[in-house]
């Protein structure tokens, strides 16, 4: 039976041949050097690449401290060369990355695990800060400016997005912060129940550390699903950051 592949940005494909057509598509649509620079393509790339580093990355994270943008560049090797997609972080180092094997995956591994507690841990509040947005600032006909293209949104047409760093990146530092980046203790995690539908910390304290390591770094602002007609470039300066206080 065919599985479905289901990116964190919303996208998602009811297979993963699918899935892989949509990314060989994107890639065949940019020359060798052209940054990635529309803004559902970099929205996928992002979410790709997160679920790259938890379900295929066995060393340092792909996403490292941050994404700055994606690019095509040709891969060369003894005797062979294709093109593919590279990822400039924050700091300016830069990595490939396979689309295929970011879309295989695998089972749910401890990372995906890891990564889903601490997504559970902080998701209350970041539906919490979307809703006060519309309700503090959206217009007569319940709309937001999205931040990148200036697009005007209903709450259902819009997410709350991490800007730098990235989700991922948060629970990777935290990671680090803890000695966990290549396994946590056992038990961190809760184990599975019945009509408990996703990972959460066995330890309410650990959760409160995320939650708090998180609300400090994290930069948020409320951006389109998708991007109107004639928009492409996605913008990496934040407008209208929100942040916890």
């Amino acid at each position: 039976m065919a599985k479905p592949v289901e990116l964190s940005n919303g996208r998602s494909w009811k297979t993963k041949s699918a899935a892989k057509l949509h990314f060989k598509t994107m890639l065949a649509r940019y020359g060798d050097g052209d940054i990635i620079a529309d803004y559902d393509d970099h929205s996928d790339l992002c979410a790709l690449l997160e679920r790259f580093d938890v379900l295929i990355a066995d060393s340092a994270p792909k996403i490292g401290p941050g994404i700055e943008r994606f690019e095509r560049r040709l891969n060369k090797g003894d005797g062979w060369s294709s093109p593919g997609f590279w990822v400039v972080r924050i700091d300016k180092t830069a990595t490939d990355f396979s689309y295929v094997k970011a879309v295989d995956g695998t089972a749910k591994s401890q990372s995906q695990e890891f990564y889903d507690a601490c997504h559970n841990a902080v998701s209350r509040d970041l539906l919490h800060m979307k809703q006060r947005q519309f309700d503090h600032f959206a217009n007569a006909d319940g709309e937001i400016e999205c931040d990148i293209t200036g697009q005007l949104v209903v709450y259902a047409d819009a997410n709350l997005n991490h800007a730098n760093p990235p989700f991922g990146a948060i629970v990777n530092g935290f990671r680090k912060l803890k000695g966990w980046e290549l396994a946590f203790p056992l038990g961190t995690l809760t184990t599975s129940k019945d009509a408990q539908l996703s990972t959460r910390f066995s330890d309410d304290a650990l959760a409160r550390e995320f939650r708090n390591y998180h609300h400090n770094l994290a930069v948020l602002r409320i951006v389109a699903k998708s991007r109107p007609p004639g928009s492409t470039t996605m913008s990496l300066t934040v407008k209208r950051p929100l942040r916890f206080s």
